[in-house]
């Protein structure tokens, strides 16, 4: 417990701790006194800028490295050029005690450098002596054995020379250069032994194979670190120069013992390939060397068949070994990278032959557009001849179709037993099945008819399918195939229109298969047309049913997402009638009321009703047509029709509103009234439209100043006195010849005079305007 003090003694012990803080406070204060003063009577100097010591740009071992590395090169060089030119000035005695002085010193050099601790430069000691070893067994075959066989004698010296550098390494120990230089070394002797035996690529190969298994062997059998760089490299490099070899003599193969030998050499690498695979502890290298290793067993298995077989076979055998392979990928046996390998392996493989099979389907789906071109000049053709009206037929069809009808089965069973793979094995097995259906017509050369009905059926079971886009595709190519024969095209158009209609009563298909209908529609009735030689003036009368279908069904969908669609095939439809009657303007005049008349009807709907806008537009300009067909050329003909609708409109405005000003009323449908009958009457010798535009002016003008509306006041008013300066020119024109020269001038003088002196009562006049026609509206 903490002990309290009386109040007294508290008290106490609270003075002397004061007392203590005053006591310190006043030695710090007379100390900070002095400091002040000693620094004040002290001239500061100011502190020199600190310089930084010069960085080495390079650390000492690397200099070490260096030094050592060029020295090693140029004692090299100088024993190359020893051997090369001072070789020949010496006995035999001296050469062979010049060699193995130089070798033995050199080589037993490095034993006193690592005791003293000099490892870098033992290491370069070292490299110069494995150098000489290569020298002395150069100089050996020039000197001693000129005669033999150069690649026989380099394959033993590579043996040779790599057990020595190998064996000098491991008893040194200390020294990383020369077991790795054995390795190196260790690659050459089994290729440089097939060389040497004779010009036979198959033992090369197998030299190379076999040396890359030995290197795949010791790779897992040593620790991480040169040496197993070292074989990896060589396991790499030399198998994969064997691999290309083996595959173009598997490719180049005539007979089945020249294949027999080449599907050996390629089921030896992929066994290589498969057992490392299975060992790598790295997934993804050891995943893409399963891969490797896969690929090579399809090689392999499909070269003897490729050999037997006709050229067309040869990518439908190696489709059925990449599919073999996916029953090795169920063996729960094999480490799960070397699983997945396989199995993208095998994808590849299909990828690969359905790449092959592209130019199959691009025939089939492309060659009816030909017939876009030249429609009904079919006459009697097959199926592949309606394919191919424009585009050749590729070799191999037969083959390809199986490709494309193998790689579907494979997805569909994919489909059933992977529910991870399930939708997109399902969309691609489709897609293939879809495919396969379409070209099995032009593959089987089956006649034109059983063609159709077959495509037709196609086209059928895809409208009810889950992929929309399909069943149009579908529909489309079936719509050009049917353009050879006339009875063809006016069967498959009916039977599209009736198809798109029957699919769209199903929600999910409305928005694609509505539209779709109006446009087979459309096409029916420009067919029909052309089918019953109308002109196509007339054949617009037919095609604007699809409009009014559609306007219809737009209705009665409401805010359904297929309205827009639909809506819009429509309006495509009616641009189409437009043109085909463009060349005949009675009609025409009468394809746009029609028009107008469906636009009209849209607008009556409360969300379409910004359709009144075009519709009333389509009415002026049937208006118009009619008129010009007519060879109408009064121009109060064409005004009229827009003003009245104009003014009408303005005056419905300004009674709903009466805050509209009267030039957004009126204005628009008067100007439309009066100004080109204004423009008519300046060019007209006549006097009747004159005075019938002066008669209207002047009753506009009144109207405005009875109302009180500025926009009928001035353009009335502004249009009377132009058509009345018109009327008066004439007479202006016969005074001012009479009148002498000098009258003009003495008018406008008197006239300036009389402005000038009543300037401050027209101001006050015009103020006086101005403000009765600002209480106008």
């Amino acid at each position: 417990m903490t002990h309290i003090p009386p109040p007294a003694e508290e008290l106490r012990l609270l003075d002397a701790e004061l007392w203590q803080l005053d006591a310190r406070r006043a030695q710090l204060l007379a100390r900070r006194a002095w400091l002040v003063a000693s620094l004040q009577s002290v001239r500061p100097v100011p502190p020199a800028l600190p310089t930084a010591a010069p960085r080495p740009e390079a650390s000492a071992p690397r200099v070490q490295n260096v030094l050592l590395l060029l020295g090693g090169m140029l004692l090299t060089v100088a024993a190359i050029a020893f051997t090369l030119v001072s070789w020949g000035h010496l006995g035999i005695a001296g050469r062979a005690l010049v060699l193995g002085t130089v070798t033995l010193a050199v080589l037993a050099a490095p034993v006193p450098l690592l005791r003293r601790g000099l490892r870098s430069t033992a290491e370069s000691v070292a490299g110069l002596g494995l150098a000489l070893t290569v020298l002395d067994a150069y100089a050996l075959h020039e000197a001693a054995l000129p005669g033999t066989d150069g690649t026989g004698y380099a394959a033993v010296a590579a043996a040779v020379l790599a057990a020595l550098w190998t064996a000098y390494g491991r008893g040194l120990g200390a020294l990383r250069l020369p077991v790795p230089a054995g390795l190196v070394a260790a690659q050459l002797p089994l290729v440089l032994w097939a060389v040497a035996a004779g010009p036979d690529p198959y033992g090369v190969a197998t030299a190379m194979l076999v040396t890359a298994g030995l290197d795949t062997v010791l790779a897992f059998g040593v620790a991480a670190g040169a040496v197993r760089v070292t074989v990896t490299a060589g396991a790499y490099g030399l198998g994969g120069w064997g691999v290309l070899t083996a595959g173009w003599l598997s490719w180049t193969a005539t007979g089945p013992s020249a294949a027999a030998r080449a599907v050996a050499l390629l089921a030896f690498a992929a066994v290589i390939a498969l057992v490392a695979a299975a060992r790598l502890p790295e997934r993804a290298v050891a995943t893409g060397t399963a891969v490797a290793g896969g690929l090579l067993l399809v090689a392999a298995g499909g070269g003897p068949l490729r050999v037997l077989l006709s050229a067309g076979w040869a990518v439908p055998v190696h489709l059925a070994f990449g599919v073999a392979l996916l029953a090795a990928v169920r063996a729960h046996r094999l480490a799960e990278p070397v699983r997945q390998g396989l199995f993208r392996a095998s994808a590849a493989v299909q990828a690969l032959a359905l790449l092959w099979a592209v130019p199959l389907v691009a025939v089939t789906l492309a060659g009816p557009l030909g017939w876009a071109a030249r429609p009904w000049s079919g006459g009697t053709v097959d199926a592949r001849a309606a394919v191919t009206v424009h585009t050749p037929w590729p070799p191999y069809a037969g083959q390809a179709l199986l490709v494309l009808v193998a790689v579907a089965g494979v997805l569909a069973v994919l489909a059933v037993r992977h529910e991870t793979w399930r939708p997109r094995a399902r969309t691609g097995a489709l897609l293939l099945t879809w495919a396969a259906c379409l070209a099995l017509p032009a593959v089987l050369e089956l006649p034109y008819a059983t063609g159709l009905l077959l495509v037709g059926g196609v086209t059928v079971a895809s409208a009810f399918l889950p992929t929309p886009w399909l069943a149009l595709a579908t529909s489309l190519h079936f719509a050009f195939l049917s353009l050879a024969t006339q009875s063809a095209t006016l069967t498959v158009l009916s039977a599209l229109t009736v198809l798109g209609a029957t699919a769209s009563r199903r929600p999910r298909l409305t928005p694609v298969a509505a539209p779709a209908a109006l446009g087979y529609a459309t096409a029916l009735a420009c067919a029909t047309g052309a089918a019953a030689d109308w002109q196509p003036s007339h054949t617009a009368l037919l095609v604007l049913c699809v409009p009014v279908v559609a306007a219809l069904a737009a209705g009665r969908l409401g805010a359904s997402p297929a309205t827009l669609p639909v809506e819009a095939a429509g309006t495509a439809a009616a641009v189409l009638a437009l043109g085909l009657a463009v060349t005949d303007p009675p009609m025409l005049a009468t394809v746009l009321a029609a028009c107008g008349v469906i636009a009209a009807g849209t607008a009556a709907r409360p969300e379409r009703h910004r359709a009144g806008y075009p519709a009333a537009v389509l009415f002026l300009l049937a208006t118009w047509v009619r008129l010009a067909a007519w060879e109408v050329t009064t121009p109060e003909a064409y005004a009229l029709p827009v003003a009245v609708p104009a003014l009408l409109v303005g005056a419905w405005r300004r009674h709903r509103d009466p805050l509209t000003a009267s030039w957004t009323a009126y204005g628009p449908g008067l100007a439309a009234a009066l100004l080109p009958s204004l423009t008519a009457a300046w060019s007209d010798p006549e006097w009747t439209r004159p005075l019938l535009l002066g008669a209207a002016a002047l009753l506009v003008t009144l109207l405005g100043a009875r109302h009180r509306l500025r926009a009928p006041l001035v353009l009335g008013g502004s249009v009377l006195v132009l058509d009345a300066l018109h009327e008066l020119a004439p007479y202006l024109v016969q005074a001012a010849d009479a009148l002498p020269r000098w009258v003009p001038p003495a008018l406008a003088g008197v006239l300036l005079l009389a402005v000038g002196a009543t300037y401050e009562r027209r101001i006050r006049d015009v103020r006086h305007v101005r403000e009765v026609l600002g209480r106008m509206s």
